[in-house]
C-alpha cells in the first residue's frame, strides 16, 4: 500500500513535442497538459537577451506582426530544431511552469523529447540542454516519426512494415517501421509554415495584395485544400495593397489555395516516393497493402490524403488526433521504458 502512495508522489514520466509551430506537453495518466505555439514575447532592454519574458504561447502568438517597438515576438524554432537557444530556454520553462509538472515535493519530471531525424548532434545537444536549463531531471531523446507512428497507433513492434508520413509547422518526415525501429527515414523542410509562405506569395503576386501570415494561415485552415478537384469554398481576407498601401479586402476560393499549394506539396509527394523506391522490398509490399498514416499539425490540411493517394496509389488515412500523436507516441514509449526498469 505504501509502495503505491509513494510511486503516485514520484514525478511521472512527461513527453515534449517541442514542435516549430505548436509545444505539447503530455504526462502519462493525465494527457495533453500544454499545447501551446511555440512563441515567446520579450520586453526590449537595453543589454541583448537580458529582457523578462512578457508573454508566451498562444498571447505571445497574438503580437507577432503587431507587437509594440517596447516588445519583441520570437518564434525559437526552426525546422524542430532551436534557432535562438535563450528564447527556446526561456519559453520552456515558461511552459513547465504553465503545465505544473513538479511533483507535491518539488520533485522534478523526466522528460521524453521528440526530435527530427534532420536534427544534428548539436541541435540534439541544445534541445537537451534547454529541457535541463527549464528544471527536467533527466532528459531522453526520441525520433519524431517514431514516436507518430507509436501515437497513430501502428503496429511499430510487429515484423511488418508501416508508413507514416509525419508533417509539422517546417518539417515532413517520411518513415518506414518495423520491428520496433526505423527502416528508412527521410525528410523535406516543408511544413504548415511553408505552406502560409506560399499563400502569401500566390495572393501578392496575383492580387497585388500582402497577407500578414497569420491571416495566410487562416486562409489555409478555413478553405485550405491540396487538391483542385473539390466544390468551390470562398473566403474574404484583407491586406495591405501594393499599389497605395491601403487595407484592401479580397475574396479567395480553396482553388487558389489548391494552386499555391502545388509548389510546397511537390518535395512532401517526391519524398514518399523516394522512401518507397529505397525501403527494403519486403516491407514496400507490406505498405502497399497496409497504406500510410498521416501525423502533424499538417495532416489536417483539407484532401491532403486524397491528393497524396492520387499521387502513390497507396490508400492514405489521417490519424485520429494527428496533431498530437508524436507526443502520445513519446509518453507510450517512455512508460514502456519505465515500466521495464521497475520489473
Amino acid at each position: 500500500m505504501s509502495h503505491h502512495i509513494f510511486r503516485r508522489l514520484l514525478p511521472r514520466p512527461v513527453a515534449v513535442d517541442l514542435g516549430t509551430a505548436n509545444t505539447l506537453i503530455y504526462m502519462h495518466g493525465k494527457g495533453i497538459v500544454l499545447n501551446q505555439p511555440s512563441v515567446v514575447c520579450f520586453q526590449k532592454t537595453p543589454s541583448p537577451g537580458a529582457g523578462r519574458v512578457a508573454a508566451v504561447g498562444e498571447e505571445a502568438k497574438q503580437l507577432l506582426g503587431r507587437s509594440p517597438t517596447n516588445l519583441e515576438a520570437i518564434r525559437p524554432m526552426r525546422h524542430g530544431v532551436i534557432a535562438d537557444f535563450a528564447a527556446a530556454e526561456h519559453m520552456f520553462r515558461e511552459f513547465v511552469e504553465m503545465a505544473r509538472l513538479r511533483s507535491v515535493f518539488g520533485l522534478r519530471a523526466e522528460f521524453t523529447i521528440c526530435v527530427p531525424c534532420s536534427a544534428t548532434q548539436v541541435e540534439r545537444r541544445a534541445i537537451r540542454e534547454a529541457a535541463l536549463a527549464a528544471g527536467a531531471a533527466k532528459v531522453s531523446l526520441i525520433d519524431e516519426s517514431l514516436a507518430a507512428a507509436v501515437g497513430a497507433g501502428l503496429p511499430v513492434g510487429e515484423a511488418r512494415g508501416s508508413m507514416v508520413v509525419d508533417m509539422g509547422g517546417g518539417t515532413t518526415e517520411v518513415a518506414v517501421v518495423s520491428l520496433g525501429g526505423v527502416a528508412y527515414q527521410g525528410f523535406v523542410r516543408i511544413g504548415g509554415d511553408q505552406f502560409d509562405a506560399a499563400i502569401v506569395s500566390y495572393v501578392r503576386s496575383l492580387y497585388g495584395v500582402v497577407l500578414g501570415d497569420q491571416t495566410a494561415e487562416h486562409v489555409k485552415k478555413t478553405i485550405g485544400s491540396a487538391t483542385l478537384d473539390v466544390p468551390t469554398e470562398r473566403a474574404r481576407a484583407i491586406g495591405r495593397s501594393l499599389v497605395d498601401g491601403l487595407p484592401r479586402t479580397i475574396e479567395l476560393s480553396n482553388h487558389d489555395v489548391a494552386e499555391a499549394l502545388a509548389a510546397p506539396l511537390r518535395p512532401v509527394v517526391d519524398a514518399i516516393k523516394l522512401a518507397l523506391e529505397n525501403a527494403p522490398p519486403e516491407l514496400v509490399t507490406d505498405i502497399a497493402h497496409s497504406g500510410m498514416v498521416l501525423t502533424g499539425g499538417g495532416a489536417l490540411l483539407a484532401n491532403l490524403d486524397k491528393r497524396l493517394a492520387e499521387e502513390t496509389g497507396l490508400a492514405v488515412r489521417v490519424a485520429h488526433e494527428p496533431l498530437t500523436c508524436a507526443v502520445r507516441g513519446a509518453s507510450a514509449a517512455a512508460s514502456c521504458v519505465d515500466a521495464a526498469s521497475f520489473g
